[in-house]
């Protein structure tokens, strides 16, 4: 932590490692954010930042700085533009707090984040949910249950792998959305190690009630597991899968009937165009979907397939086109 009683005056500040800053942010952050929040924070640091920066003083990190070190992460680390703009957010907020706790004199440094290339989000058809469907159904075991649901309810595939029978009511027939997996870095340790925490989801509205169809509530009948602690993927409350593996079995199920390029995203993106399809008030999808408001809902999940397109322009007939 930077001894205050050093620095006279502020400007001095300037002339500090950045790795001192990085760390004493990262401390007085600790208790604000999620444990989760912390171990992405920390690994970012240690990982990227305070090994190529870390011993620059902070005065020195201008704007062609900054440039420099996001493009060795993009082309020589050869990491993604959206892991790079989650770096350069961190980078920002610990340039931020140094200035403004510090009362440094110029204004903190601008960042530029890399361009974002908008992906085509995969999407099953109907004749493919419907192909997948009939897959899961077959010699149905609890994990093929929990991937079912998850298409039924748009569940990311850390809730899905967090969701005890106790998260399901099947007298009111709704599900609880209480707690979400992770596989994180261990802090403290070397990169190799990894520890699996089950946290709040991340953010208040992915806390949500989320109604079940009468099919839904069928299936959780039918697999139902009568000890409230038990996880649904695995009916036991000592024994979970985590979201890796979970993805692992989806790929093997998705190969076995014939469908290539289907992650877990691919169903609660799937599942948000059905709702759309049949006039899903968008207010009520982004609450089930946990979103903080529907325009993430409407941006980023919303996929109108064509026969949407073709029913919206059909209606132009009704003024003459």
């Amino acid at each position: 932590m930077l001894d205050l009683d050093l620095i006279q005056p502020n400007t001095q500040v300037n002339s500090f490692p950045l790795s001192e800053s990085c760390d004493e942010w990262l401390q007085l952050n600790r208790s604000r954010i999620k444990a989760s929040s912390y171990v992405k924070y920390w690994t970012i640091l240690e990982k990227h930042i305070k090994p190529h920066l870390g011993a620059r003083p902070i005065g020195s990190l201008d704007a062609v700085a900054i440039e420099e070190f996001s493009h060795f992460l993009l082309s020589q680390k050869a990491l993604s533009p959206k892991t790079v703009r989650d770096i350069l957010a961190v980078l920002r907020s610990v340039l931020r707090y140094t200035h403004k706790h510090y009362a440094l004199g110029q204004p903190p440094v601008e960042i530029v984040y890399p361009r974002l290339a908008k992906a085509k989000m995969r999407i099953l058809s109907r004749d493919e949910q419907m192909r997948f469907t009939a897959c899961l159904l077959q010699d149905m075991d609890p994990c093929k249950f929990g991937i079912m649901l998850s298409m039924l309810t748009g569940l990311r595939i850390g809730e899905i792998c967090a969701l005890k029978w106790g998260n399901i009511s099947l007298e009111n027939s709704i599900l609880s959305v209480e707690s979400t997996m992770q596989r994180l870095q261990d802090p403290g340790s070397d990169y190799q190690k990894t520890r699996v925490l089950i946290t709040s989801p991340k953010s208040d509205t992915s806390c949500r009630v989320i109604p079940l169809t009468s099919f839904a509530a069928g299936l959780c009948r039918q697999m139902q597991c009568l000890e409230p602690d038990a996880y649904v993927l695995t009916g036991s409350s000592e024994h979970y899968i985590e979201p890796r593996l979970l993805q692992y079995k989806l790929d093997r199920y998705t190969k076995a009937c014939g469908l290539e390029g289907v992650h877990f995203h691919t169903l609660r993106h799937t599942f948000a165009t059905r709702c759309i399809e049949v006039d899903f008030e968008i207010k009520s999808l982004s609450e089930i979907l946990g979103h903080s408001s529907p325009k993430i809902t409407l941006e980023r999940y919303v996929h109108p397939s064509m026969d949407i397109k073709r029913s919206n322009m059909n209606k132009l007939t009704a003024i003459g086109f």
